[in-house]
């Protein structure tokens, strides 16, 4: 099974961040690293994650910012961080617990007949909290909806963002122009990672509204994401699928 490394963005996630990597210990996954990247977080997160990398060497990577960067910027910069270490698989998720970790083993199965495996909440046995009123529910669909059909994704959840990517499918990816910083960076990656002509596959997951700590969506947010589908195709129309002789597929 390869090396998994998981990227972990963090704002104000004190009361979740260690119970989380003592979930993630318990999956028993030989040499699983974690890369914390906190966007000096207020309520010390920070300074717990610190604690966590003292406390496990050579496990946790604590990636200090100086403010509130967005989610977008601090997974390009764990996603960088764990390929130097040479991550041959690289995750992502939230801190929350929305993402539980009891589905990393069998995502790390999958990726081996696959570039990419995103956790879907809208595949056949895929599920969301039953707390969302119908106002949130109508949101997320409409969002997926939305982002698929302008951008032909063949994705059901583009938006999602519990997602595992080969280390060398990752590094095949030009990061340097990711423009997106909120959710709508979800649906950048995996559009580029279609346009590129990697193979996505998504598994079914169940997920779970955070229980303690406060949602990070903002209409700001909201405006990001409605706005940026729109542009993606011009901002990477000089993508072609990878050939097999090539590194990148890119146009100047």
């Amino acid at each position: 099974m390869r090396q998994l490394t998981i990227v972990i963005p963090t704002y104000n996630e004190a009361e979740n961040l260690q119970a989380l990597l003592q979930a993630l210990w318990a999956l028993n996954l030989p040499n699983l690293k974690v890369v914390v990247v906190d966007d000096n977080s207020p309520d010390g997160t920070g300074e717990i994650a610190a604690d966590l990398a003292r406390q496990h060497p050579g496990r946790v990577q604590v990636i200090h910012r100086p403010g509130k960067l967005g989610l977008g910027s601090a997974y390009i910069t764990g996603f960088q961080a764990a390929l130097e270490q040479g991550a041959q698989a690289v995750g992502q998720m939230d801190a929350d617990f929305s993402h539980s970790p009891e589905y990393i083993p069998g995502f790390l199965e999958t990726l081996e007949q696959a570039d990419a495996v995103f956790g879907s909440r809208y595949v056949p046995g895929g599920r969301l909290d039953e707390r969302w009123g119908k106002g949130r529910l109508f949101l997320s669909a409409f969002g997926n909806w939305y982002a698929r059909t302008i951008l032909r994704l063949g994705v059901r959840d583009a938006t999602g963002g519990f997602r595992i990517w080969r280390g060398e499918t990752l590094a095949s990816l030009p990061l340097e122009r990711i423009r997106s910083n909120g959710y709508v960076f979800q649906v950048e990656m995996a559009f580029v990672a279609q346009r590129l002509g990697f193979r996505i596959v998504e598994k079914p997951i169940y997920f779970i509204d955070r229980r303690i700590g406060q949602s990070k969506m903002s209409f700001r947010i909201q405006v990001e994401a409605a706005v940026r589908v729109w542009q993606l195709p011009w901002l990477h129309r000089g993508l072609k699928p990878l050939g097999p002789s090539s590194e990148k597929a890119l146009k100047a």
